[in-house]
């Protein structure tokens, strides 16, 4: 094999499909990224048997053939390589040279006839969304999936596709982040539970605008993002995902709405007085057209007012402040508005066409 690419077009195909390596693994060709060079084209692949990622670089072959590199130690290579062009050689021994102006390499690569394809999936059922769109859907709702080992389900998110809608729900068993987008073409009704690594990892590679497509492709047991010159397989998470609909048709009796920057501000500065480990809550009180907000910590304490317009009675009800700042942090509106019942049923925080739909379970308060 002998091909040559730019430094930065190489670097960023590494960087996408690194995401893909096994740290942890008996089997050494999963901590390798696959290079092919033929018909014209350099394809990279890392594939860690949950999730494979495929990334074609820019660039000449000069002579066709395979090799699979150790990825760290390609990556940190290349990265330290200047930036110009590299030429790649690799021999009938996988011995590979790396050479980049002044600078060469001689190192140890494998046949790659271990290494494991990316999964076929099929492609009749799919939709097509912008890539920002996607990006700000994973970024909107990502915090609330669950790193659980006791319920597998709570670590993926909800992708479920009906009457022409997309709606993603994450759950934690403590919030639940719900993000809905309307779709322009017609699609199949679809119900699939995403890992959310997978997620996590797409959400970083997604570089896209308002303008550039991402289809998402539903399989049996695999979901393939496929955007530019990138592929992203993932298994699904087996499972049934909760029923919520029933905690989302309720009428509130309490309504406001708050300055976000303010709301948010407020919050952040409340954390200074809360360790990880101290899970305490802070202490709202909604009275008439402001909002106190209070927080007594092994720390210390902090009391503060901001201004609101409210429908509906009082109330004194504690939340988890991260969980609070979470939610409103992924909001782009200048105001949000808050809905509430009591003291033991989750705060919503949403707009008014649904886009966005959060809930948050209150915390004890006790006497103070």
């Amino acid at each position: 094999m002998k091909i040559s690419c730019m430094k930065g077009k190489l670097m960023q195909g590494i960087s996408n499909v690194s995401k893909a390596v096994s740290t942890k693994t008996t089997h050494p060709i999963l901590s390798c990224i696959f290079i092919e060079a033929e018909n014209g084209n350099i394809k990279l692949t890392a594939n860690d048997m949950e999730i494979g990622i495929e990334s074609y670089v820019e660039g000449t072959v000069i002579e066709e053939g395979k090799v699979a590199i150790e990825a760290k130690l390609l990556s940190d290579i290349v990265r330290k390589l200047p930036d110009s062009e590299i030429h790649m050689e690799t021999n009938e021994d996988f011995k590979t040279t790396i050479k980049c102006e002044k600078s060469l390499f001689t190192i140890a690569g494998k046949s790659g006839e271990d290494f494991s394809s990316l999964p076929v999936v099929e492609k009749s059922k799919y939709i097509t969304i912008s890539q920002f769109t996607l990006r700000e859907i994973i970024n909107q709702t990502i915090f609330s999936i669950s790193d659980s080992e006791y319920n597998n389900v709570m670590t993926g998110e909800l992708f479920e596709v009906s009457n022409n809608r997309l709606r993603v729900v994450a759950i934690d068993g403590h919030r639940i982040a719900i993000r809905n987008v309307e779709l322009k073409d017609e699609s199949q009704d679809v119900k699939v539970i995403v890992p959310g690594k997978a997620l996590s990892y797409i959400s970083k590679i997604v570089n896209g605008g308002v303008d550039d497509d991402v289809n998402i492709y539903f399989a049996d047991n695999n979901i393939l993002f496929e955007f530019d010159r990138t592929k992203v397989v993932s298994r699904l998470v087996e499972g049934e995902f909760f029923r919520i609909d029933n905690m989302l048709n309720v009428d509130y009796q309490i309504k406001f709405t708050i300055n976000k920057r303010e709301f948010l501000d407020c919050l952040d500065r409340s954390s200074l007085l809360i360790k990880e480990s101290d899970k305490k809550p802070i202490k709202l009180t909604i009275e008439d057209n402001m909002l106190y907000l209070k927080i007594d910590s092994l720390i210390g304490s902090m009391n503060e007012e901001i201004e609101i317009h409210k429908e509906g009675s009082n109330i004194i009800i504690g939340f988890n402040p991260k969980f609070l700042m979470d939610a409103i942090r992924a909001i782009d509106d200048d105001d949000i508005t808050i809905y509430m019942n009591n003291t033991k049923s989750p705060c919503v925080i949403k707009d008014e066409e649904e886009n966005y739909i959060y809930l948050i379970l209150p915390m004890g308060i006790g006497s103070r």
